[in-house]
């Protein structure tokens, strides 16, 4: 299975890149994880914002390969337990389907994504900046399959 993580934003900080990268590179081939970046839409002095988050939803859209099941990363979403996230990944695997995870940029997920999206995760009912949320996802992932795996790293 190969995770999508499709995500709104480009030319992110270093720290933001390594701590995606470390985690990513962890994820063994049976539930791999990859990047898609979607460029941002103009935000400055008068800007259209619900234009640039309709345009980026139109690109997030398109980028998801055919025939995956896709999850909006999302505040109204269901919040999971890492034990539970597990399990989830346990199904997805399963199922046999990719999955597109979608990350919306500093507004959020346009309405097509949120309509288009098969089911909804919340990391917190925090807002986290969405360059966080690449290195959350990352982690989470990679601690759920070490759960699953039973390997070491999960301890809790």
């Amino acid at each position: 299975m190969n995770i999508h993580l499709i995500s709104v934003g480009n030319r992110m900080p270093g720290w933001v890149v390594e701590g995606y990268q470390e985690y990513a590179r962890r994820i063994p081939a049976e539930c791999a994880l990859h990047l898609i970046e979607i460029p941002p839409g103009h935000r400055g002095k008068n800007a259209d914002i619900p234009r640039a988050v309709r345009d980026e939803g139109e690109r997030m859209l398109k980028s998801i390969p055919k025939g995956c099941q896709v999850l909006a990363l999302d505040v109204t979403g269901s919040a999971w337990s890492t034990q539970r996230l597990s399990i989830k990944l346990g199904e997805w695997m399963a199922d046999g389907r990719d999955l597109a995870l979608l990350v919306g940029g500093p507004e959020g997920l346009a309405g097509d994504c949120l309509q288009r999206a098969d089911g909804r995760w919340s990391l917190s009912p925090l807002t986290l900046p969405h360059p966080l949320v690449r290195v959350v996802v990352a982690e989470q992932l990679y601690r759920a399959w070490s759960l699953m795996r039973n390997h070491p790293y999960h301890r809790a």
